[in-house]
């Protein structure tokens, strides 16, 4: 038996190919203590243990079998698979909509690789056509890869990179942008993207999936086609994430670039409006608004991009206990701005107070924002609070605290001048501080409850 038959394979999962004569690609049934199962033999990672071989059953998902429960394996054929789709030439007509689609990485442009295991950036843009062919049928996709990267390596210069390549394609007339991207800091480039790129004549619209493409539960094909018709048909000009609403595949969402978070690691409904409510929900060929007070589309190719950003900010999570020296070291280290993320309505322990005091002589610029996600900083309340703004501390709203961390790196990214930095941050540009939450913006699940219950029944479809 040769190396490619076996691939991955090693130890006592290595003697039972040679036992019961099969290959990695072959179909098979496998008799087991725990019943019988048939699919296709898959390669191991390498860095696996010797204990199991793995099958792709029927369904399209993968099961491991511990070899000390097999009792017999028959191979039924033999076919190599190819997990690589094809990279194909996006069809044109004239009467769709001209759609660009930037890809950056992410699970909605990845493989899974068999050498190792692991989800890994492997789709060209121009391969997500081959894989979602649907997408023909609402509008004009031309591709670009601008990078091929997980989401926790998207940063600053990406965003600036993106900010610029967005400009381009609207000055060309674009009618709608699609920006495909990981999801776990797909939040942190919304942001950006708000900040930098404003007011835009079409949408601008980020999308990814939480499993990768080759899971049959997938939900990368669907946020690709609801970003597509957004992207193409919308009248909202905006900065908008793009994904699943509920845990079906019956809508999805859109929500504000600076006013969303992601939730739940695996979860394909991940992605939560906080402190308001979505946009709107889209369906495969239509749109419905929450809100209506979005800016329009427009048929001109104006837009104002501002793509700058100062790496020398941070964002400090209290705890309790925490030592002055912790904020101290930043200072140190030449940090220009800090975003604290503070209990309550805002508060850090009185340890900090001398290190609030240096770095804000410093010309640090400090700003409070909340553990709780939900609600207002509020720090006129109680004594704490006042003695933190009034040694440099200032109150973001009820900005999210991601989304004050991306913002004050934009601020000091055109300005050094502390009191112009505190002008921009708290100059809403798109919902990032809102006059009031409204009643429905806080929504918090807990099983258990009647009433919650049978709302969940019917929700969870």
């Amino acid at each position: 038996m040769q190396a490619d038959d076996t691939q991955g394979y090693k130890g006592e999962s290595l003697e039972v190919f040679e036992k019961y004569d099969f290959r990695v690609w072959g179909k098979v049934k496998v008799t087991t203590t725990r019943g019988v199962f048939e699919g296709t033999v898959l390669p191991r990672s390498e860095n696996d243990d010797d204990q199991h071989i793995v099958l792709k059953i029927i369904t399209g998902y993968n099961i491991g079998i511990n070899i000390k429960t097999i009792t017999d394996i028959v191979e039924l054929g033999y076919s190599k698979a190819n997990y690589k789709i094809p990279e194909k030439a996006f069809p044109y007509s004239s009467d769709k909509p001209n759609v660009k689609l930037f890809g950056t990485g992410g699970t909605i442009a990845s493989r899974l690789d068999y050498r190792t295991g692991a989800v890994i950036p492997a789709f060209s843009p121009g391969e997500l056509y081959g894989a979602v062919p649907e997408l023909a049928d609402i509008c004009n996709i031309e591709t670009e890869k601008l990078f091929s990267v997980f989401s926790e390596n998207m940063g600053p210069e990406q965003y600036i990179i993106l900010a610029k390549a967005i400009e381009k394609e609207i000055e060309k007339g674009t009618d709608g942008i699609i920006i495909g991207h990981g999801t776990d800091t797909l939040h942190h480039t919304a942001a950006a993207l708000t900040f930098m790129v404003q007011d835009p004549p079409v949408p601008i619209v980020l999308v990814g999936s939480q499993r990768s493409s080759d899971r049959p539960s997938s939900d990368a094909a669907m946020n690709l086609i609801h970003a597509a018709y957004t992207a193409s048909k919308s009248d909202i000009a905006e900065v908008m994430v793009c994904m699943f609403g509920p845990t079906s595949d019956e809508y999805g969402f859109l929500h504000s670039g600076t006013r969303v978070r992601k939730m739940h690691s695996s979860y394909r409904s991940t992605f939560r409006t906080i402190g308001d409510t979505p946009i709107a929900t889209v369906r495969r060929n239509s749109i419905t608004k929450i809100k209506t007070d979005r800016k329009p589309r427009r048929s001109d190719k104006n837009v104002r991009v501002n793509a700058v950003f100062n790496t020398k900010v941070s964002m400090l999570y209290y705890y309790p206990g925490m030592q002055p020296d912790v904020l101290d070291a930043m200072v140190d280290k030449g940090y220009k701005g800090i975003v604290i993320v503070g209990t309550g309505l805002g508060h850090v322990n009185k340890l900090l107070y001398p290190a609030i005091e240096r770095a804000a002589e410093k010309g640090v610029a400090i700003y409070m924002t909340l553990q709780t996600i939900w609600g207002y900083v509020n720090m006129f309340v109680y004594d704490t609070g006042r003695d933190l703004m009034s040694k440099g501390i200032v109150p973001a709203g009820n900005m999210l605290p991601e989304t004050a961390f991306i913002k004050l790196g934009w601020a000091l990214g055109q300005t050094d001048d502390i009191e112009e930095v505190k002008r921009i941050m708290l100059t809403p540009v798109a919902d990032e501080i809102t006059p009031r939450e409204p009643y429905d913006g806080y929504l918090v699940y807990q099983g258990g409850v009647p009433e919650v219950d049978e709302f969940v029944k019917n929700f969870r479809k």
